[in-house]
Parts: C-alpha cells; structure tokens; sequence
C-alpha cells in the first residue's frame, strides 16, 4: 500500500517468521484490492540482515515487533518505528533529509507503547481483515505527505 502512494520509495516488505515465497491470504488480498491497491504478485520474505542493513527505516505495525528488532538487530534500534508513530510524528521540515528528521525522533531510546499497534486481523473473519487494510492505509495517507521527494528515503520497509 505504502508503494501504491509513493511510487518513488523502494519498498521491501519481510516478516520475521514466514515460510518464503508465499502468496499473500486471499483475505489480505481481497481487503486491499477492495481499497484499490493490487499486489497479486506479492510473496513472503523472511526478513535477513542484508534487509535490515539496506533499510533507511524500518517499519513495524506492533510494539511487540519492534521489541523483537530490538531484540534481535539491536543496532538497527534507532531506525526502527510503528507505522502510527512515524504516521504521526516524522516532522515535515524542509530543507532536512530523511535521515535528519528520522534521527530527531530518537526512536532508540523510546519504549514503544501499545497505542502503536495495529490489530493484527490474523484469525478474523473477512471485515476484521477489511477494517485492517483501511486502517493501514489510512496510517500511509498521513505520512506520505511527510516523505516529499526532497526528503524521501530510498531503502525503506
């Protein structure tokens, strides 16, 4: 989704425990299409260090997840976020890069809190996954306007 409103980023998308190579669910699919995103060619990636290596930012949708990274990639702390945080407080200053105002969250040093989370819809019936994919989008349509080409990250997930 995040992709479908900034063409421009590079967009890697891994998760932490996946068998690689798998399709996406036919409900994750499904409520993201309805939203008017396609991602058929999609698969799953197992998250590597090269990935973590590459990332400007890492882009987690649960507190317990970047727990793990921390957990796991201590050193990637100070880049790694919820998307609802870095939705709502990667400041839009012009004239700083990317990396400036990402640096001035001090994301490393802040214990990530529940708020943060989105619901996971794994389990759910089919509107728990729609509510979801809206809830996600609407998280990407508040931070595109802060990731202005002049400021864009390059290896973002």
């Amino acid at each position: 989704m995040l992709l479908d409103r900034a063409p421009r980023l590079r967009v890697t998308t891994a998760g932490t425990h996946v068998i690689e190579g798998m399709p996406m669910s036919w409900r994750t699919r499904d409520a993201i299409a309805e939203l008017g995103v396609r991602a058929d060619a999609h698969r799953s990636h197992q998250l590597t260090d090269g990935d973590v290596d590459r990332a400007d930012v890492i882009v987690c949708l649960a507190a317990e997840h970047v727990a793990y990274m921390r957990r796991t990639h201590p050193e990637a702390a100070a880049k790694t976020t919820t998307l609802r945080r870095l939705a709502r407080e990667l400041p839009k200053v012009p004239g700083e890069t990317f990396a400036q105002r990402l640096a001035a969250l001090h994301l490393g040093e802040i214990e990530p809190e529940h708020w943060e989370d989105v619901d996971d819809p794994a389990g759910g019936d089919f509107p728990v996954f729609q509510a979801c994919a809206r809830e996600i989008l609407e998280l990407i349509d508040q931070l595109v306007p802060a990731l202005s080409p002049a400021t864009t990250p390059t290896g973002g997930r």
